[in-house]
C-alpha cells in the first residue's frame, strides 16, 4: 500500500532522515519506534505532505505523493493525526469534525461517518456542542483521531497518541486503535509507549538518529535485546 523508499528530509542544513525506507501492506498496523528527536514525526509529515523529501520516493497505491501537497494526500486517502492533537480550540467538537471531512461532498456518507464516530468516542457525542479548547487532553485526542477518521481514509498515520495520558485512557485508545484497524484501516503508527505499541502492530520498524536500524514482526522486536534495552526498560 505504501513503500518509502531511501528519503532523505532536511530541515535547513540539518538532515532529521537518513535514507529511510520501510513499506506498509494494507490492513496491517506497523509501529514506528524510536527516541526523542529520532526522525518518527518527520517521516509522517513527509508521507502527509507537509515536509518535501530532498531525495527519495513515496510511492502509494504504487504513485508517487514525494512532495505532492497536503490536501492532495487527504483526498488519496491518507489522515494524519499530529503529535499534540492540534484541534481548533475555539470551534465545537461538531465543527472539528466537519472539518474533518472537508474534501467530502457525499452528504449521507458523512453523516453515516459522523454516527460511526460517535460510536467509537461516546465522549465526543457527548460533547458535540462544546468548544474543543475545553476538552480534557483525553478527549482531545479522541477528536483529533475522529477528524482524521472523518476524511474516510485509507491510511491513517497516528503521531504519538497516548502522549500525556493517564494509563487507564491509553489502554482505552489502544483499544480504539485496534477496532479502526479491524474495520478496514490500515495504520501507520508512532508511540514513545514501545510495549503498548508492540501489542497491537503486525510489524515495526526501529528508528535512530534518522536510520531505520531494525525492523520485523512485532514478536521478533519484542524478543530482541537490542529493543528490549533501549525501549521496553529491560536490562
Amino acid at each position: 500500500m505504501l513503500k518509502v523508499n531511501d528519503i532523505n528530509v532536511y530541515y535547513g542544513n540539518i538532515q532529521a532522515l537518513k535514507g529511510v525506507s520501510l513499506e506498509i501492506n494494507q490492513g496491517e498496523i506497523v509501529t514506528l519506534i524510536g527516541a526523542n528527536g529520532a526522525g518518527k514525526s518527520t517521516l509522517l509529515k513527509s508521507i502527509s505532505g507537509l515536509l518535501k523529501p530532498k531525495q527519495g520516493d513515496i510511492l502509494y497505491e504504487g504513485v508517487s505523493i514525494a512532495g505532492k501537497p497536503a490536501q492532495t494526500v487527504v483526498k488519496r486517502g491518507i489522515s494524519h493525526v499530529p503529535e499534540g492533537r492540534r484541534v481548533f480550540a475555539n470551534m465545537s467538537v461538531e465543527e472539528n469534525l466537519e472539518l474533518g471531512a472537508f474534501l467530502r461532498n457525499d452528504k449521507a456518507g458523512i453523516q453515516a461517518d459522523f454516527e460511526k464516530v460517535f460510536q467509537l468516542f461516546p465522549r465526543l457525542k457527548e460533547r458535540s456542542k462544546q468548544q474543543a479548547g475545553t476538552l480534557s487532553g483525553g478527549e482531545q485526542q479522541m477528536l483529533a483521531m475522529g477528524r482524521a477518521l472523518m476524511a474516510r481514509p485509507k491510511l491513517l498515520l497516528l503521531d504519538e497518541p497516548s502522549m500525556g495520558l493517564a494509563p487507564i485512557l491509553v489502554k482505552t485508545i489502544f483499544d480504539i486503535i485496534k477496532q479502526i484497524n479491524k474495520d478496514g484501516t490500515t495504520i501507520l503508527l508512532v508511540e514513545q509507549n514501545a510495549n503498548m505499541a508492540l501489542s497491537v502492530a503486525h510489524r515495526a520498524y526501529v528508528i535512530e538518529t534518522g536510520r531505520v536500524v531494525l525492523s520485523g514482526t512485532a514478536e521478533e522486536l519484542n524478543a530482541s535485546d537490542q529493543v528490549k534495552m533501549a525501549y521496553l526498560g529491560g536490562h
